[in-house]
């Protein structure tokens, strides 16, 4: 069993680095500006990570990546829009190259999984789903304590897909949705309505009216009329998708991370929305705030290390 496992969580603005002497737990060293432009300076900033912080641990103490984008189980090579450094590289294999150690590496919803599945809100539980609810909609899948790795490294992408509906019935009165086309080339895709600017996309189209999801929230929470009608057509868009990837996939709990998981209120709604729309009858509640609802890739990190996956 690995004694201990570097850490890091690479965003496009900041690479959070920390060790972990035990799965499930995290001592944050500090943060970095992340060199999205150079392959180069990213190594030599992981390495003067690794360099600054475990002076006391062996050569071969291996590092564990959360990132964003993509990556692939099968070639190593990344799909990370805002880091273009990571292009044409195979971000595990070729870093561990340079810096002579161990690395895996996995999307930052697949660490938010692993970090819930083992030591989170979903422990104990065989089939955990974890959703981000965020800027935009993504996804990760855990089974028996394994994280579900996907051709492409895709998997639980709930947000991608021309899914979304063209018109909602709310009160007795018929509303058209829009069909947007989604960064990923598709449309319709709930990416661009589900996460906090697709609410505050959603809250404009109806009302021509620029709000944060906050506020939005905030209104609904308050009984403000035109926020009601936003989030309870945000309700009904999110939970169908969401209630056919229950029907599919079996979860005994779905977490959910993301800002918009910080609204508790809004998270027990979309509950009852999707248990609503299942074929299993669950008397409790299937979707719940994630624990990590920060930290979450370095502590799934921090498992991933141990599993090696």
């Amino acid at each position: 069993m690995t004694s201990a496992v570097f850490c890091a969580d690479i965003g496009g603005s900041f690479i959070k680095f920390g060790i972990s002497r035990r799965s499930g737990e995290i001592e944050e060293c500090g943060k970095v500006p992340t060199p999205v432009a150079s392959w180069d300076d990213f190594v030599d900033a992981m390495q003067t990570l690794i360099t600054r912080y475990g002076a006391d641990l062996p050569s071969s103490t291996p590092l564990a990546i959360s990132t964003a984008g993509l990556v692939s189980p099968q070639t190593g090579e990344m799909l990370a829009t805002n880091i273009p450094a990571f292009t044409g590289h195979s971000l595990a294999t070729d870093l561990s190259v340079a810096l002579e150690r161990p690395v895996t590496a996995a999307n930052d919803a697949d660490c938010f999984a692993l970090a819930e599945a083992h030591a989170g809100n979903a422990q104990h539980h065989a089939v955990v789903a974890a959703i981000i609810l965020g800027t935009g909609v993504g996804g990760g899948l855990v089974i028996n304590g394994q994280l579900v790795r996907g051709h492409g490294g895709v998997t639980g992408e709930w947000g991608h897909g021309a899914i979304t509906r063209t018109a909602l019935t709310l009160n007795g009165e018929s509303y058209c949705i829009p069909r947007l086309t989604c960064g990923c080339g598709q449309t319709g895709c709930l990416d661009m309505l589900g996460g906090a600017r697709g609410m505050e996309r959603l809250h404009e189209h109806f009302h021509r009216q620029q709000n944060t999801s906050l506020e939005i929230v905030t209104g609904w929470l308050n009984g403000d009329t035109d926020a009601s009608l936003t989030v309870n057509a945000w309700l009904e868009l999110v939970a169908e998708p969401l209630a056919l990837l229950v029907n599919i996939l079996g979860p005994s709990r779905i977490v959910a991370g993301g800002g918009l998981a910080s609204a508790t209120e809004l998270i027990a709604a979309l509950d009852q929305k999707v248990r609503a729309g299942v074929l299993h009858t669950y008397t409790e509640p299937l979707l719940i705030p994630g624990k990590f609802l920060t930290g979450g890739g370095l502590v799934g990190a921090s498992v991933m290390g141990r599993l090696g996956s």
